[in-house]
């Protein structure tokens, strides 16, 4: 399958700001894109792994680093299906 890539253009006073390396950041920045691509539930956690460049327990275990859930149903959803059970 083909890769695409993105661009994202920056200065090194946001790396000094943000005291990181590019590499840092650049690492982050794909993390970050991946983590809320997930939480839109626009792509699975798999694919969300592969585009920060993480195992999958990997990137499910860095969820709750940013309070974002590692199931994709909202609470209304989980409830709504407990009570069906």
């Amino acid at each position: 399958m083909k890769e695409n890539t993105v661009e994202i253009k920056y200065t090194d006073d946001l790396l000094l700001s943000l005291k990181e390396s590019k590499l840092e950041f650049e690492k982050e920045a794909k993390f970050l894109l991946a983590l809320k691509l997930y939480e839109l539930g626009k792509i699975s956690s798999g694919k969300a792994s592969k585009i920060a460049g993480l195992s999958r327990v990997q990137f499910i275990m860095k969820l709750a680093d940013y309070n974002v859930s590692p199931f994709q149903s909202d609470l209304e959803e989980i409830l709504t299906e407990a009570d069906e059970d």
